[in-house]
Parts: structure tokens; C-alpha cells; sequence
């Protein structure tokens, strides 16, 4: 007999049907249940609907492996639905972000070169603004007056449309933030999400939790770095069309979610809220962080109330999970003590930190860029080879330009970024893109954009900016301005004018001194 092939080429039949297999295996297990609509599916029924979408998707729109679908809508099952039925045939999804504008999704369709755009009725007025690629098929509002996608879609004749893929084959391409104007496209594989899968459930994350709540959105890949694991272990997804603070607190009381990710400003919504000092929170069993680390005084009112909070780490590209600080006692006043650390690489993923300019590994309490590496590393970002060659080397090694320390014990803390990108909210935002919207106004000259530090968001976008002569603009009129080009998280939360912009001693724009002569602004008045 012949040597194997490598097994992540090789088809295989339950690569991709996750509704399949798991339908096989416990049928009559609740798979979902829909906060907005109060319904629960077992995991039979996701895998019928699957079944019928996947039947449409390939019969009535003629879709075959390696089609693109464009999708632009919040966490509803019909998403899921889509994302299953994608998982049989081989299609690729693209998630949308609906927080986007008009130029900033244009340019991902263009690149995309989706067959398909599906979008929830809500965002009609954005869909039929887009300059849409003739790629483009059809374009399907999937619940508006004639509700297509529950009266037409869903009544399809099921059948079964799996059809075997690979490990290394196209799952998902995810749009991210990234250190130019161009969002980034990540080719996400069958490969990374099953190994992403195996960490988190291998590291503990998941815990023996069921009923877990999924507030990150499905345009990110965290929405389906939550879903799919717990779809992988039968565990029971709590749906949220769009993070709402009262809701969650309603589902946590009436004791429907025993776990949750979230960014802390998630969390210093939830504690703001009237319902926060009324929920019964004896069912929640954990909280589990991402982005940045969560705050001490934000973990203490949890802690407060017997529920321990897991700091995470990872990027798109590397993981998405590849840190997690798991409590190494009983006592939850050690998750305080390390509040600030991402704890240490999870179970299948390399990690080392070394320096900026040599490469060289450093040593425990040196400060360097962090790099990982793991079988659920990204293949790389999409028509775009150059991007993918100053990220990845070939020992598989993503630089993730998050500078980084770790300590005597091993344990991990983030120090700040390497390049320009800042983390606001949970979101990536780029300087560049958002001082290419400004120098659009007709009065301004120059811009530089920098993250400070906020106590809600984690850190919140300013910019300085300098006009030409004999022109002038209003903070406000800026910042209208800017919508029209950038999502709303992207505006500059403050915008002021200079004589002149900092620069380095090369010329470039200095973004440290940005944040250095802003604070002396706002503090001088």
C-alpha cells in the first residue's frame, strides 16, 4: 500500500457538516435558543434547515464549492442556517459588518467577488447603496415583507447536499482591521475553526458550562469562535441578535445562560444598568474576556458575586484563541492578583516573544513583539501576498505586533502595539484609515490619528489636525463629516487643531507625540 496523502487535503465527509454529524450523534439535543423570538432547536431541526438553505443555495441559485456568499446582517438563526448550510457545500461565507459605510464595504465587494448577497431587511437602505460587483447574482432580503427566507427558503424539499471537503479548504473570509486604509481579508480554513475548536475546549474554556450566551457579532470571527466549538461539543448556544445589556440580564436571571465572552465594556454596561442589582446571578458560572484584559475594579464586582472571570488573548489570524489566563487555585482572589496578565498559550499553540529588531527571542521580563504558531494559524489574507509574507515566516511563526513581557512564572502581559493599530471597544481601528477621511474635508491639510487610553472602550480614537490657509472647520462638522467614510466606533472621539502635526526625525507622523501634545491640550483647557 501507498503512502497517505496529508489528511488536511484529503476529503472527508464531516469536514464542514457540523449540522450533520451532530444531528447523528444527539438529534434531540437543544442545539440554540433564540433570546428574540423565544425559540429552541434541537440539533435535528438546525440540521433539517441546513439541509433545506443548502438545497436552495445550490438548485435554485446555483452555488457550488469555493462561491462566495456576502452576508450583512446581526446574530440571527438565519445566519447560522447560512453558515451550516455553507458547511455542507463548500461555499465560502463573508460576513459584513453593518456598522461599516458605503466606501468601506464597497471596497471588501469588490474584493470579495461574492455570487450572493443576502442582508436582513434592516440594513435595505445600506445593501441598495452599494456599488455592487458583477459577481453579484442575486440579492436577497431575507425577511422582508414576503419574509423569503422563511417562507420560501425554508420550505425548500431537503435534501442531502453534503458533499466531501478538506481540512485545508476555504471556510470563511473574515474582514479585519488592520495598519493601512484597506480593511484585511483572512482566509479562514476548515483546518483553523476544528483546531480552534480542540484548543478552546481543550484548555478548558468551555468548562462543563451549557447554555452559553453568544454576544460577539458574527461579522467578527469571534461570533462563530463561539458558536462553532460549542456546536462541536452539543453544547447549547444562547442567540443575541445585538449586544443589549437589559436582555442579557433578563436571560441571566431567569437562569437561561451559565457562561458569556465579553469585552469589558460589555461588562461596564451590564453593571450600569437598573436590572444589574436585581439579577440573580447564582447561575452564571463564568465570564471570559477578550480584546484587552479586563480592569480590576470591573472583575471585582463579578468576583464579588462568586463568578470567575478568564482573560483571553488571540487575533484572526493566529488563532483566534491562543491565550487564556485558567485560575491555577480555588481562590478567586488570584484571578484579581493577574488581572492584567493574558495568562499563558493555550494547549496547541506555541508562543514566544522576541525582539523588534533581531528577531532573537528574548528573555523573561525583556519586552518583545509576541509571535504563535498553531495548527489554527490563518492561510493567509486574501489576493494580497505581500501582506501575508510580513506576518507569516515560514516556520509558521504570525507576528502579531502586540509588544509583550512574561514573567518568572511563565504568565504573559500585553504592553501595547508594535505598529500603529489600537484596540477600541473590542474593534481594531487604524490610525491611517481615519486620517484618510479627515484629509478628505476641503479645510483640513494634515491629520494624525492616535489611540488614548478611555475607561470604557479601553482606548478611544483622537486626531490633531492642522487647516489650510484661510479655511476652518467645527469639531462637530468634522465629525459628521467623518461618518459619511467611517463606521461610528471609527470617529474621533475628540478632534483638534495644531499649528503644525509631530513628526519624527524621518519625517513620518509621530503618533506617541500625538498622544503626548493631545493631553496637553485637553489639560490646558
Amino acid at each position: 500500500m501507498g503512502s497517505t496523502q496529508n489528511y488536511d487535503d484529503l476529503p472527508m465527509n464531516w469536514v464542514g457538516d457540523w449540522a450533520g454529524r451532530r444531528a447523528a450523534l444527539t438529534p434531540h439535543r437543544i442545539a440554540l435558543y433564540d433570546s428574540f423570538t423565544r425559540k429552541t432547536y434541537t440539533f435535528q431541526e438546525m440540521n433539517d434547515r441546513a439541509c433545506r438553505v443548502g438545497t436552495y443555495l445550490t438548485d435554485v441559485l446555483g452555488l457550488r464549492k469555493g462561491d462566495v456568499i456576502a452576508l450583512i446582517c446581526r446574530n440571527r438563526i438565519e445566519s447560522i442556517d447560512i453558515y451550516l448550510a455553507c458547511g455542507k457545500l463548500g461555499i465560502i461565507l463573508a460576513p459584513l459588518s453593518q456598522r461599516l459605510k458605503k466606501p468601506e464595504l464597497d471596497d471588501l465587494m469588490a474584493r470579495l467577488k461574492p455570487s450572493i448577497l443576502f442582508h436582513e431587511n434592516q440594513f435595505v437602505e445600506l445593501a441598495s447603496a452599494l456599488s455592487v460587483p458583477s459577481s453579484i447574482q442575486s440579492v436577497v432580503n431575507i425577511d422582508d415583507d414576503q419574509n423569503i427566507f422563511e417562507n420560501i427558503i425554508l420550505k425548500t424539499d431537503p435534501r442531502e447536499v453534503n458533499i466531501p471537503l478538506a481540512m485545508n479548504d476555504r471556510c470563511l473570509y473574515v474582514h479585519t482591521g488592520g495598519t493601512t486604509a484597506a480593511p484585511k481579508i483572512c482566509i479562514v480554513s476548515y483546518r483553523q475553526m476544528v483546531w480552534n475548536s480542540v484548543d478552546i475546549l481543550a484548555t478548558g474554556l468551555a468548562g462543563f458550562c451549557n447554555n452559553v450566551l453568544i454576544t460577539f457579532p458574527f461579522f467578527h470571527i469571534g461570533g462563530w469562535n463561539t458558536f462553532t466549538p460549542l456546536f462541536h461539543a452539543g453544547i447549547t448556544s444562547v442567540l443575541l441578535r445585538e449586544f443589549n445589556p437589559g436582555l442579557i440580564l433578563e436571560l441571566i436571571h431567569e437562569g437561561r445562560v451559565e457562561n458569556f465572552g465579553a469585552v469589558e465594556a460589555m461588562l461596564q454596561f451590564l453593571i450600569a444598568h437598573p436590572k444589574f442589582g436585581e439579577t440573580d446571578f447564582s447561575k452564571l458560572k463564568a465570564i471570559t474576556t477578550a480584546a484587552a484584559p479586563c480592569s480590576k475594579a470591573v472583575m471585582q464586582v463579578f468576583l464579588d458575586k462568586g463568578i470567575p472571570i478568564s482573560q483571553t488573548y488571540g487575533m484572526t489570524e493566529a488563532g483566534p484563541s491562543n491565550f487564556a489566563y485558567i485560575a491555577r487555585s480555588d481562590s478567586l482572589e488570584e484571578l484579581l492578583t493577574n488581572s492584567a496578565s493574558i495568562g499563558t498559550s493555550m494547549f496547541h499553540c506555541d508562543a514566544k516573544i522576541v525582539d523588534q529588531e533581531s528577531g532573537r527571542e528574548v528573555k523573561p521580563g525583556a519586552m518583545g513583539v509576541l509571535c504563535l504558531r498553531s495548527p489554527h494559524n490563518f492561510d493567509g489574507y486574501l489576493h494580497d501576498p505581500t501582506r501575508t509574507e510580513s506576518i507569516i515566516d515560514r516556520e509558521g511563526w504570525i507576528y502579531t505586533g502586540d509588544l509583550a513581557v512574561q514573567d518568572r512564572d511563565g504568565l504573559v502581559f500585553i504592553k501595547g502595539r508594535a505598529d500603529n493599530m489600537f484596540v477600541s471597544g473590542g474593534e481594531n481601528i487604524s490610525p491611517e484609515e481615519i486620517e484618510n477621511a479627515l484629509m478628505k474635508h476641503p479645510a483640513v491639510a494634515g491629520a494624525i490619528c492616535a489611540g488614548i487610553p478611555d475607561p470604557k472602550w479601553g482606548q478611544a480614537p483622537v486626531a490633531l489636525v492642522i487647516f489650510h490657509a484661510g479655511r476652518n472647520a467645527t469639531e462637530e462638522e468634522l465629525k459628521t463629516f467623518c461618518r459619511d467614510y467611517l463606521a461610528d466606533y471609527k470617529v474621533p472621539k475628540h478632534v483638534r487643531p495644531v499649528a503644525e502635526l509631530p513628526l519624527t526625525g524621518a519625517g513620518k507622523l509621530n503618533r506617541h507625540a500625538a498622544v503626548t501634545m493631545f493631553g496637553q491640550i485637553i489639560g490646558g483647557g
